[in-house]
């Protein structure tokens, strides 16, 4: 049950963190070369088709924010896993007290950077800008991209207003830690 209310709580906040990116000129040019072939679409329907993120999709509709993912974009979301999300049980019982919505708030839009990052376009060292307002550290090693140091496992997942990249962890800013 926790594990639903912090996907809903998690969820509605994404959107909202991403409703309130707006544009950026940031944006980089795609590749195409590795784009992992999904239904056409925007990315709450690409999350949609997406097994691994079922957690997101739920708490999406539950919470009526499936419109915020389909708005103009474009956006970069590093969306971990349901398996992250359980992983890190305790940190989530923490976050779902209500003393802690702005820690989760925190996290949640460390997930979202403003503009649209292939994973070709990504470079080890680079840092990117968070709708949160601190920044993630890309690493790249052997063809293998991490985020803060949870892995990439599915990269370059498409949408009409920008890209899904599914880590295996879950990223925590400094000021929620």
């Amino acid at each position: 049950m926790r594990r639903n209310l912090f996907g809903i709580t998690l969820a509605a906040t994404a959107a909202l963190a991403i409703a309130g990116c707006g544009s950026s000129s940031s944006s980089t040019t795609s590749s195409t070369a590795s784009t992992t072939q999904m239904p056409a679409g925007n990315i709450a329907t690409v999350a949609s088709a997406t097994p691994d993120l079922t957690t997101l999709v739920a708490a999406l509709k539950a919470g009526d924010l499936v419109t915020t993912l389909q708005g103009t974009g474009p956006y970069t979301v590093f969306a971990p896993t349901n398996a992250a999300f359980a992983s890190i049980q305790p940190t989530v019982d923490s976050l779902l007290k209500p003393a802690n919505k702005g820690k989760l708030q925190s996290v949640l839009k460390y997930h979202v950077v403003p503009g649209t990052y292939m994973a070709a376009d990504l470079k080890d060292g680079q840092m990117l800008k968070t709708a949160e307002g601190e920044s993630l550290k890309v690493s790249v090693k052997n063809g293998v991209v991490k985020i803060n140091g949870a892995t990439v496992v599915k990269a370059d997942v498409s949408a009409s207003n920008g890209v899904v990249h599914v880590i295996d962890g879950v990223l925590v800013p400094k000021a929620a830690q």
